[in-house]
């Protein structure tokens, strides 16, 4: 069973180990190793992460005793931060984080920076590509998608 809860201080080292490797599994199939690199360097400051799940509207999935998947969006309607682990990709988990964090802001559109992985699951939500970008991390670029759903 999937459970949605709200994020607790204590996940916050899950959740980077969880964004790590999602990135370096899920993502391998449209980023090359250097992108994902400078992506996912392993290197998360976790006190700077806690500060912005606690800070935003963070929830966390849960599936057979263990995290899923984690989401966040901002009161403006920015969601942040969607990621799905590699072993519960296709259960409609990322479909539940996202339902749950539309739900919480009150807002006339939400925006989010969706990846080339990710842009497939936002257009199917109804979400359109505003422009396409890049996006340097650690001095290498990375393509990603300004999407937007009007409500």
């Amino acid at each position: 069973m999937l459970i949605i809860r709200k994020y607790l201080k204590e996940d916050c080292e899950h959740l980077a180990e969880l964004f790590f490797k999602t990135v370096h599994t899920v993502n391998v199939k449209d980023y090359t190793e250097e992108e994902l690199n400078a992506w996912a360097d392993g290197k998360v400051n976790l006190e700077e992460w806690n500060r912005s799940f606690l800070e935003h509207y963070t929830v966390v999935a849960e599936k057979d005793g263990k995290v899923a998947g984690f989401g966040d969006i901002d009161k403006t309607g920015y969601l942040d931060r969607l990621y799905v682990h590699k072993d519960y990709q296709r259960q409609k988990i990322a479909t539940a984080i996202c339902d749950e964090l539309e739900k919480a802001v009150d807002v006339d559109k939400i925006v989010t920076h969706a990846s080339i992985t990710a842009k497939p699951f936002f257009i199917k939500r109804g979400y359109t590509v505003i422009k396409e970008q890049q996006v340097v991390r650690h001095g290498v670029s990375l393509t990603n998608y300004v999407m937007e759903l009007k409500r």
